[in-house]
């Protein structure tokens, strides 16, 4: 059986009366990378935001062969699932380093130090500008932050929404090579909306297309990367 982390079965998503989602199925291997894939509107920002429990769900979301559909965003949290949202999310008016430390709150001050010193390792950058207000930082260095702070939780899932979005490309490669090397050195497995399906599926262990809040295809990254239908729509060929 597959060693799997996140496992979503039969997913139904809702804005109020509006269904968004319908019987979405996906997994996230332990310590692998899943890419969701589809156009704009296809559900994607809507299953990350199921899985952390920001909209009304129906069906099923295990966690670490437990339940957590209904359990709330703080407990999922605690659990050690961080999520990244579309648009980054971060503070301006506070300093890279009070960004940070509202990613580790829960946590001691010794804790949170040792913790900061490990994400600064990644994110150099962040370093430099360890007392600059985040409002200043540049689009790419925001986006750092966004995932340096995640990563303050200790996750054991992280949860990305189009981390490339609005960056030059020689970032977007930057950001991909980290994020790859926190897969890689911390076992953090990842869950990962992004636009640009050709960088997503150089990263991915398997990817999942959703259309009009449907699935579509699944499989390994390398079978939709040679899937003729994929290549068509959405990468370019």
């Amino acid at each position: 059986m597959t060693d799997t982390i996140l496992e979503v079965s039969n997913l139904n998503a809702f804005y109020g009366q509006t269904q968004a989602l319908f019987g979405v199925d996906l997994i996230v291997e332990r310590r692998g990378i899943t890419a969701l894939l589809g156009a704009n509107g296809a559900g994607k920002t809507t299953t990350l935001r199921a899985v952390c429990g920001l909209v009304r769900s129906e069906g099923t979301i295990r966690y670490e062969g437990s339940d957590i559909t209904r359990i709330g965003t703080a407990a999922i949290v605690k659990r050690g699932v961080a999520h990244v949202p579309e648009g980054r999310g971060t503070f301006a008016e506070l300093s890279v380093e009070e960004n940070l430390r509202l990613g580790a709150y829960t946590v001691d001050r010794a804790t949170q130090t040792r913790e900061l010193d490990r994400v600064l390792t990644y994110f150099p950058v962040l370093k430099e500008r360890y007392r600059q207000q985040a409002g200043t930082l540049s689009g790419g260095e925001q986006q750092m932050l966004a995932i340096g702070r995640a990563l303050m939780l200790s996750p054991r899932l992280m949860v990305l929404d189009e981390p490339s979005f609005g960056l030059a490309p020689l970032i977007v490669a930057e950001i991909f090579r980290i994020m790859k090397r926190i897969n890689e050195e911390e076992e953090v497995s990842i869950l990962l909306v992004e636009q640009n399906a050709r960088l997503a599926l150089e990263l991915a262990d398997r990817a999942f297309l959703l259309e009009t809040g449907r699935p579509a295809i699944s499989g390994s990254a390398a079978e939709l990367k040679n899937d003729e239908g994929v290549q068509r729509a959405y990468l370019g060929y």
